[in-house]
């Protein structure tokens, strides 16, 4: 089933990049491909680098497909996939990739398949990867809820800026979907809370589904159903000030295309409430088929369009708004971003990561001067050690967490504080940060101080080997950042590296006497020479800072 094709104007990411009087390259085709509860959809663009190296990408959507395939059925019934299912899946895929071929989307670099709760939350979710991979050639990539917010972030952070009112204020971005609820609470452009909920229209349904009720009944059952959760999400949003609703679901923009003559589904569109709470009203009280019938919907929209649309008016009702906004984005325009990119993490949003970590450590009471300029520190010998490491910038964010964070397990015990740290870290919900950024950002905190990485310790085994040599790298470099700053007073603000001889020199400007961070040094190098084989020295160098 086509969907309808973006006209060939529309370029939102070029609105946030280059001028418009920059020339551009050659295009490149690319395809990306969203496996959810209840659906597969492909999305086949071009993108158009700047062609003097700055500005944003610009991106132009050629295609987009959607073919029904009921996985979240599966799961949310027997928590496994159906063998059925899974071949139902591959058969979409190997379509799918004879459309993107046509195209002459270039697979090694320019095609991301991701999977959602459906895949996510099922028993045998490797074997549905490993079938998938074995029918298709594709690797599934099983994203988790804090990848999904980050996507959504950078796919809806262009609406933000185009429109003060939401940009300036508070604004609650909401997606509902067939098995979670995503929330991002952005103010002025900075994340102050995100979130994914177990409250989906088709997880929903299928929990009541053993009880037969007319409409009325129907609608008060699911409202109960939700109640519980939508007090979850509420609660964390401060009534301090305004609240404006931003909807990015399906569901909503259905809605919207029913009571909005004029939006052509293209950026924001301004709901008010009583049209929606009507429409709502009358969608909530018919059956599938007669939402395909009367209101034109496809069968993959009618089955959760009306509990779907309950979960945004009820969170319309709680902050009694006169209006919501509906955008026009999605998961795979935030994939598609992250392609164009080549999947590196702006500055902006990597300053989003570090705001959540202090947010963090101010809760367990960290030194926060002492954090900040051990994070500083760090960054410094990370960007001027690249040779010797050869990491990426995503690592430099990682490591500059873990700087923030080292400290905050003495809140629980100093005696095992990186210990308590790590298990603080690997539990938390830091913004933009996947499972997995997550469990290297802990170990490398677990090796601030005392012991090296082992196989034995609890979850370092189970990376693999390019991200434990990353954990190793980074914590070497986390412990002489530390050293910098044994005396916590922050004197230590610049240093310059020299790795030109066998030893590695950190020069301290502006300094006059080094000699307690020296000693310090001597006690924090050993994971450094251990890892890098070459080993650290100290010294001052009382010039005038650079």
């Amino acid at each position: 089933m086509n969907l309808p094709v973006v006209p060939p104007n529309v370029d939102s990411t070029a609105a946030r990049g280059a001028s418009p009087k920059s020339g551009r390259t050659a295009s490149r085709p690319v395809a990306v491909v969203d496996i959810g509860v209840s659906s597969i959809r492909m999305a086949i663009a071009e993108i158009h680098d700047p062609i003097d190296g700055r500005g944003e990408p610009a991106i132009r959507k050629l295609e987009t497909m959607i073919q029904s395939v009921p996985l979240g059925r599966d799961v949310f019934d027997n928590r496994r996939l159906r063998r059925s299912s899974i071949e139902a899946a591959a058969k979409v895929l190997q379509n799918y990739r004879k459309v993107w071929q046509s195209y002459g989307v270039d697979e090694s670099r320019d095609v991301r398949v991701v999977a959602t709760t459906a895949v996510r939350e099922a028993s045998n979710a490797l074997a549905f990867t490993d079938r998938i991979f074995v029918a298709t050639g594709l690797t599934v990539d099983v994203i988790d809820e804090a990848e999904v917010n980050r996507i959504t972030y950078v796919a809806v952070m262009p609406h933000l800026r185009r429109h003060d009112r939401l940009y300036d204020g508070k604004t609650v971005v909401v997606e509902v979907g067939g098995g979670t609820t995503e929330q991002l609470i952005i103010r002025s452009g900075n994340v102050l809370h995100s979130r994914s909920y177990r409250l989906g229209s088709l997880r929903s349904l299928r929990a009541l589904e053993e009880f037969r009720s007319g409409a009325s009944k129907r609608r008060k059952m699911l409202e109960q159903h939700m109640q519980r959760t939508m007090g979850q999400m509420t609660e964390t949003i401060r009534r301090d000030t305004a609240v404006e609703l931003l909807a990015l679901g399906g569901d909503v923009r259905f809605a919207a295309h029913h009571l909005l003559e004029h939006w052509d589904g293209i950026g924001l569109a301004k709901l008010p409430i009583k049209a929606f709470n009507q429409f709502v009203d009358k969608v909530i009280t018919m059956d599938s088929d007669d939402i395909v019938r009367r209101l034109g919907a496809s069968f993959i929209e009618a089955e959760t369009l009306g509990a779907a649309l309950l979960v945004y008016q009820m969170l319309a009702a709680e902050f009694s708004l006169s209006h919501l906004y509906v955008g026009d984005t999605n998961l795979r325009d935030g994939l598609l971003h992250d392609l164009s990119r080549g999947f590196d993490w702006t500055s902006d949003f990597a300053n989003q990561i570090a705001r959540s970590a202090i947010t963090m450590g101010r809760r367990f009471e960290f030194d926060e001067t002492h954090a900040r300029n051990v994070s500083q520190l760090a960054g410094s010998l990370f960007s001027q050690m690249q040779s010797i490491h050869d990491l990426t910038p995503r690592h430099k964010v990682l490591l500059s967490v873990a700087a923030l964070l080292h400290e905050i397990g003495t809140v629980v015990n100093v005696r095992s504080n990186h210990k308590h740290a790590m298990y603080l870290i690997r539990h938390s919900d830091l913004f933009g940060l996947s499972r997995e950024d997550l469990l290297i950002v802990a170990l490398v905190v677990r090796y601030h101080r005392r012991a090296y990485p082992q196989p034995t310790h609890d979850g370092f085994a189970t990376l693999d080997q390019n991200s434990r040599v990353a954990v190793a790298k980074l914590a070497a470099i986390l412990r002489l950042a530390i050293s910098l700053d044994d005396r916590r007073t922050g004197r230590i603000r610049n240093v310059r590296v020299d790795a030109s001889g066998s030893d590695v020199t950190l020069l301290a400007l502006g300094v006059n006497d080094v000699a307690l961070e020296q000693v310090s040094m001597q006690e924090n190098r050993g994971l450094f020479r251990t890892v890098f084989g070459r080993n650290v020295r100290l010294k001052c160098d009382a010039r005038k800072r650079d």
